[in-house]
């Protein structure tokens, strides 16, 4: 592959929105993210707010044909390495669904389960900006 950039096209950009939008939302509203976060790792609110930041240099930099190789390859790391805590938020969805026994806790398990598979695209997405 040549060292000239990928094009910047409507799913890296559509990549480049999403991480724009949830980096924001992780930074405003650490909170909602804290439970993803595995126990093991302390300081759940740093890690959020780390993530979120690199969410937004990740978004920046698939932006700008200067960056967007690197970005792309970023992305892709990024998105496996927070692969986990989306696992982890379907399974505690699937447990709090399974006590309450009601339509919105079984819709929200749903939702988390249909979001985990979203996540290929996205890696492949990510990792074609990078140039592989």
């Amino acid at each position: 592959m040549t060292s000239r950039s990928v094009p910047l096209d409507l799913p890296i950009a559509g990549l480049a929105g999403l991480f724009a939008a949830s980096g924001t939302l992780h930074l405003v509203k650490p909170q909602v993210f804290e439970p993803l976060i595995p126990s093991a790792l302390p300081a759940a609110r740093k890690v959020v707010k780390v993530s979120g930041v690199a969410e937004l240099v990740c978004a920046a930099g698939l932006l700008h044909p200067r960056t967007r190789r690197a970005s792309g390859l970023a992305s892709a790391a990024l998105l496996v390495g927070v692969f986990p805590g989306n696992v982890k938020m379907s399974a505690d969805a699937g447990k709090r669904a399974e006590r309450k026994r009601d339509p919105k806790s079984a819709a929200f398990f749903a939702g988390t389960l249909a979001r985990l598979p979203l996540q290929w695209p996205m890696i492949r997405t990510a990792l074609r900006a990078g140039g592989r």
